[in-house]
């Protein structure tokens, strides 16, 4: 889809999208005996659309951005343009005005997150589908704007757009068909395009590394693991991030298989890895002046006959010894050592993201990913990050005393506890193991943002790409932490 800004309407619209709130569902001008006898109140993702005036001129899609309280900000314009775009798909172009609801310095961020709203609006998996999936709009402009910040803010917001639906694509394909390698070629693809440093570790560079995790989760598998290593390294960097993001690319639970509905999902297992590379394809485009390091762990989680046991032991990157109790329990196994190899390189600060644990859902639902780290200014540099982004994060504490739960009888650790409770907080603690205590280290518990059962706000049902726009804010914005 090409987006572009205008000082004025182009002629070329055949919709326009306007912004009204539950005080005033007329700030445009609109028709408001029209809007009453449709309804319209302005609640949240609430569209109507108004025939042209007169018989011609485009069509007015009007949406409702809910509570005025607070004002308009950029997450409030990314959700209200993709619930536009979504309802005036049938059109060949739609053109959204705003300046009257943002200050004039806030509109360059305003303006990539209009574009960045109606390019996951617009998003179709349809890669799958014998007909394309029903839309025309090809075409998107910011109304009330111009000049080189303008222009700028909406590429900046087109590529995170772009970078999001690539995410949203990795994990709306099939499990079948995207195979540890498979995702291991689009990598690669990336680094070429953005001209970003990647390693691809194979089955015999994983093996003489010691990745005793991945390659136990990998043994029920006809699909060898891979393990990619990006580099973003700008010139005179001001720190070195490292992000660790899972790639289970289907989990069917192993030896201790799960249900078969909770199954049906689990292509999208590898969201945390999805995210990372989203990340990734964006970083040069955002003006990124840190140094980036990713680290993505790839396998599927299969029944295979010589498939990981309950009770069997692994030997972790770093030494450590692993009682798996439950081989559904396999995301924290192949990110122990990716963090382990990330720890090697001696970053200022670590974020890992991942599906991990069906416990944050129940705890946060599925707007919140779970935040819980070692180091209170990484943890808050992050939260930050996650407000400015519109992607929510929440807390959790890490109680010292929970960790004796995930002691072994015949090994260093177990991987799940001896208790059902607090079963997101022990997992990230699993994972703490495997950095160095005074090195900065957070996780991220996506499970509940990564996939979406339903159409709403920038969602539609499938992948969300949940993730690419924080690591992309948290990476522009990185100090190192106290």
């Amino acid at each position: 889809m090409h987006v572009d800004v205008s000082k004025s309407l182009p002629a070329e619209a055949t919709a326009v999208l306007r912004f009204a709130t539950a005080s005033d569902p007329s700030p445009d001008g609109l028709d408001v005996e029209a809007l009453c006898s449709l309804g319209f109140e302005g609640r949240l993702d609430q569209v109507v659309t108004l025939p042209p005036v007169g018989g011609g001129g485009p069509v007015t899609v009007v949406v409702g951005l809910g509570d005025p309280v607070g004002g308009v900000g950029p997450t409030a314009l990314r959700r209200a343009a993709a619930v536009g775009v979504r309802n005036a798909a049938r059109h060949a172009s739609i053109a959204v005005e705003f300046a009257a609801l943002v200050a004039v310095e806030d509109r360059p961020r305003a303006v990539s997150a209009l574009v960045e709203g109606a390019m996951l609006g617009a998003y179709r998996f349809g890669r799958y589908k014998s007909a394309s999936p029903a839309t025309s709009l090809d075409r998107f402009t910011v109304v009330g704007v111009s000049g080189k910040r303008a222009t700028d803010a909406a590429l900046l917001g087109s590529r995170i757009g772009e970078a999001q639906c690539l995410a949203r694509d990795l994990v709306n394909e099939p499990g079948g068909s995207l195979t540890p390698a498979a995702f291991a070629e689009v990598a690669v693809e990336v680094a070429e395009r953005e001209d970003l440093q990647i390693t691809v570790m194979d089955l015999d560079d994983i093996t003489e590394a010691g990745l005793g995790g991945l390659l136990g989760v990998n043994k029920g598998s006809t699909h060898p693991p891979r393990l990619v290593v990006l580099a973003y390294d700008p010139p005179n960097p001001r720190g070195t991030l490292a992000i660790v993001g899972k790639g289970v690319t289907f989990d069917s639970g192993g030896l201790s298989i799960k249900p078969s509905d909770p199954m049906m999902t689990m292509k999208c297992d590898m969201a945390g890895a999805a995210a990372v590379l989203g990340a990734f394809a964006a970083f040069g485009a955002a003006g990124v002046r840190s140094r980036v390091i990713g680290f993505l762990p790839l396998t599927d989680n299969m029944v295979g006959g010589d498939a990981t046991r309950p009770g069997d032991v692994l030997r972790m990157r770093n030494g450590t010894t692993v009682e798996v109790l439950n081989t559904d329990a396999e995301g924290r196994l192949i990110l122990a050592d990716a963090l382990c190899l990330a720890a090697e390189e001696q970053p200022d600060a670590i974020v890992d993201l991942a599906t991990l644990t069906g416990a944050i859902e129940i705890a946060l639902g599925p707007g919140v990913a779970g935040l819980m780290g070692n180091s209170t200014t990484w943890i808050n540099q992050i939260a930050h990050a996650a407000e400015v982004a519109g992607e929510q994060v929440w807390e959790l504490p890490m109680p010292h005393e929970y960790r004796r739960w995930l002691d072994s009888d015949v090994a260093d650790m177990r991987n799940i506890t001896k208790v059902r409770s607090a079963g997101s907080i022990t997992a990230a603690q699993f994972l703490s193991a495997f950095v160095p205590a005074d090195m900065a280290w957070a996780h991220l518990d996506i499970a509940a943002t990564a996939w979406s059962n339903e159409t709403r706000g920038t969602h539609q049902p499938g992948g969300t790409g949940y993730g690419v726009r924080l690591l992309v804010e948290l990476a522009h914005a990185f100090r190192k932490p106290r």
